[in-house]
């Protein structure tokens, strides 16, 4: 087919390489795209530098969530299912291809690609770093140059047709989901599915914590979304308390009593994880913070304190007893010891005996 500009686009080509099916999908904000691409450079080579194919798995891409290379989203909305086409895109749309590419790499790789870089948008990374790790991309960092892209668009799905990531929600959605996703992880918990219920309270802290990081700390309704967020990270730690994993609660603990230091709940689930890594004296203090700041607790922290009590003698006594089998161990070691060097001198002064009988030496004979 012959090469014709875009919907008016300026840089940009695109030939139709195999027809698709059907009408033009309905392209909305939150639709998912799935397709493969291949990335070529423009020159008599078409030297190829990326190929979703050979990273084993395809693009996906949100409408309207701001992919760092724009014109991906002008050139897949012009396509219908099933559809590859090739499009010539000049410079002025192929700058951030490099920090892209370098992240595709990466997750290809099973590397995290964000490990290194700073929180700040795509194009002040480009100006901190030197090197993307990869030398064609170096190159295409250093020369920003048209590029052609190969694409294959497999489908379209509405934003209801497919559960998607925190990062693609509106902050409406993400208010929605927040107490589906508290309920969910309480169903699991009655269920003691702790590690499921752990993973619906995080996720559903996520989404608050993407919502907190456009408002500003600690006024109203920075405090409306922290209130939605204490329950669920105590939810959280309760099932990491389960789960065995202590020092995720204390980390987790200790950050929340950061912000919030008279609440009890943390604190009490932090003297729990203090006292199952054996750090009394932590244990003690928290649990006592606990009867102070919340009296209804009282009988819960007697009952705790008096169970880190029995396990520190019980510990206290196992070390006592180790230590005594070690002290034994030592002296029949020493005793050993001795009788072994007593018999190397009366063997050596037998061997030494023998040896002068041997040359008949008079002292040797009785």
């Amino acid at each position: 087919m012959e090469e014709t500009y875009l919907l008016n686009v300026e840089g940009v080509r695109k030939k139709i390489l195999h027809g698709g099916q059907g009408e033009l999908p309905k392209f909305q904000d939150g639709s998912k795209i799935t397709f493969h691409f291949q990335t070529l450079k423009d020159n008599f080579e078409r030297t190829v530098i990326d190929d979703s194919r050979e990273a084993g798995m395809p693009m996906e891409i949100i409408v309207g969530k701001m992919f760092k290379i724009e014109i991906w989203e002008t050139l897949l909305c012009s396509m219908r299912t099933g559809e590859v086409a090739e499009f010539w895109c000049d410079a002025i749309h192929t700058g951030m291809y490099a920090l892209v590419s370098k992240g595709m790499r990466r997750i290809a790789e099973g590397r995290d690609p964000l490990e290194g870089q700073k929180h700040r948008c795509g194009m002040g990374n480009m100006f901190d770093y030197h090197s993307t790790g990869y030398d064609d991309l170096d190159e295409l960092q250093r020369t920003p140059q048209p590029l052609i892209f190969i694409m294959e668009l497999f489908r379209v799905e509405e934003p209801s047709a497919y559960k998607r990531d925190t990062w693609a929600m509106s902050k409406e959605e993400k208010l929605a989901a927040v107490p589906v996703l508290h309920s969910e992880g309480n169903r699991l918990v009655l269920q003691k599915d702790f590690q499921r219920a752990a993973e619906k309270y995080q996720e559903a802290v996520i989404c608050l914590r993407n919502l907190q990081a456009k408002e500003k700390p600690w006024e109203e309704g920075w405090l409306k979304l922290e209130s939605l967020v204490t329950p669920l990270v105590l939810n959280y730690c309760q099932c990491q308390l389960e789960l065995g994993e202590y020092y995720e609660v204390l980390e987790h603990t200790t950050e929340l009593l950061q912000k919030h230091n008279d609440n009890a709940k943390a604190y009490f689930k932090r003297a729990k994880a203090h006292a199952a890594v054996w750090n009394e004296k932590e244990a003690r203090e928290d649990f006592h913070r606990v009867a102070h700041l919340d009296p209804a607790m009282a009988a819960a922290v007697k009952k705790e304190l008096k169970l880190l009590g029995e396990r520190m003698r019980k510990n206290s006594a196992g070390t006592c007893w180790q230590n005594a089998q070690s002290e034994s161990v030592c002296q029949r070691g020493a005793t050993s010891g001795t009788r072994l060097v007593w018999k190397r001198e009366q063997q050596d002064s037998r061997s030494s005996l023998t040896a002068r009988a041997w040359r008949g030496c008079p002292s040797a004979i009785a």
